[in-house]
């Protein structure tokens, strides 16, 4: 199935700020809606409007029109926060759907601090993430992570203003207010430079001018807009780009260790292989193991077109099997964040169906974790797991079948587990 992501027109109450708002409607959709049973489809990588999503959606929208398509996984990612992980992680629960929550941002990796990894342009620096939360929680870790995240946001918009002019933006006035916890990206930046534009120049042809000046060219409003805005004004070589050092973001291992302290497992993220630091997987591989990493994501519609067999595929399945040799679990999604993202990766094209039973299998495995961590702290990479398995082979065959088997109707068996049980009593609770 490969299904492009549109919101239906009366879910506007879904998306609203008012997370009171949101949950009647909530509550309303699921006493007048027949689900479909769930297929073995899964996105773990939906963005929500707590940092960016195109369609504006929350994490209620989220865990709804993925329900509605029948996913047997569904998981949110935030960048720089988890406040979409409470209200994801209930609204999935009371659909029926298995949910996860996860995390992203941006870290430095001080041996490969010369190469380009998953961040373009940027040696050192790799988007990470911490997969499968077990539920909201408060860190000082993520909140620096956010403060960190804001001060980048608000030097780069007193970079651009001066070029900009008149169009300029206030970010309590025209960009906070674009999300509902204020986590702002630049994708919100952009946005908020078109409406100010419109509010400078009324006039379409004089809107036109300006962008024309400015960008070097004018097209059509919204996503092709506010991307040449991001590409040209804030991307490397826009005057409001700074290039990122060793003192920019905080190193792979400090994020890894808040991660874990917070429940959840540290993951590599793949772009598509073509970077230097990519084409040696196994250094990769090698460098975030030794940091604790124990897990990929990978977004699959980065790395194929379909028909086309060239070196993204090729990389897509050696980072694969690399990933199976190591046995990570493998996370993948479709972001959410550009217009034109898919709801759903096409498991069924002829690039993924070969690769589909191993994200499948990555997914149940993080959803797994998550339940067990929340019930009863026995999560992926804990004290118990490390006490009763004695290979990753064997941890990663029982968290499979668990995630196979258990359910939101069903987790809370889980809830009174003795403190030490046998990997074969936590199976006969799900039997």
């Amino acid at each position: 199935m490969s299904v492009t992501a549109t919101a239906p027109a009366d879910a506007s109450a879904l998306d609203d700020f008012d997370p009171d708002v949101r949950r009647k409607a909530l509550e309303q959709i699921r006493a007048t809606t027949r689900w479909p049973a769930p297929t073995h489809d899964v996105n773990l990588h939906c963005h929500t409007f707590f940092s960016y999503n195109a369609y504006g959606y929350s994490p209620t929208h989220v865990a709804t029109v993925t329900r509605a398509l029948g996913l047997e996984v569904a998981g949110t990612v935030d960048f720089d926060c988890l406040d979409s992980a409470g209200e994801f992680l209930e609204a999935a629960r009371l659909l029926g759907l298995r949910g996860v929550a996860s995390l992203e941002s941006r870290v430095f990796v001080p041996e490969l601090a010369e190469v380009v990894t998953n961040s373009p342009g940027e040696p050192g620096i790799a988007y990470h993430m911490g997969v499968g939360f077990p539920g909201p929680v408060e860190h000082p870790f993520i909140a620096e992570m956010g403060r960190a995240s804001a001060g980048r946001i608000r030097a780069a918009i007193a970079r651009v203003n001066p070029f900009t002019r008149p169009v300029e933006l206030d970010c309590e006035r025209d960009v906070l207010p674009l999300t509902p916890g204020g986590n702002a990206t630049e994708r919100h930046v952009c946005e908020a430079f078109e409406q100010r534009a419109r509010a400078v120049f009324p006039a379409t042809a004089e809107r036109a001018a300006f962008w024309r000046e400015k960008l070097g060219a004018s097209p059509p409003e919204g996503a092709e807009l506010q991307g040449l805005i991001r590409s040209r004004l804030l991307k490397q070589g826009g005057i409001g780009y700074v290039r990122p050092d060793s003192g920019s973001f905080p190193r792979m291992d400090e994020m890894n260790q808040a991660v874990l302290e917070c429940g959840a497992i540290p993951a590599l993220a793949w772009l598509d292989g073509t970077s230097d630091g990519e084409r040696d997987i196994e250094r990769l591989f090698a460098v975030g193991i030794a940091h604790g990493a124990a897990a990929l994501n990978i977004i699959p519609d980065r790395n194929y077109t379909p028909g086309v067999r060239d070196e993204r595929v090729e990389n897509l399945y050696a980072v694969v099997a690399a990933a199976e040799r190591h046995e990570l679990p493998i996370v993948v999604g479709t972001e959410m964040n550009a217009y034109g993202n898919r709801l759903v990766d096409d498991f069924g094209s002829a690039e993924l169906q070969p690769l589909a039973p191993a994200f499948l299998r990555g997914a149940r495995i993080v959803y797994a974790h998550s339940v067990l961590q929340r019930q009863r702290g026995l999560g992926y990479l804990g004290p118990w797991a490390q006490r009763t398995f004695a290979s990753t082979t064997a941890r990663n065959a029982f968290y499979a079948e668990i995630g196979r088997r258990v359910g939101p109707a069903t987790e809370d068996r889980l809830r009174d587990l003795p403190a030490e049980p046998m990997p074969d009593e936590i199976l006969a609770r799900l039997a």
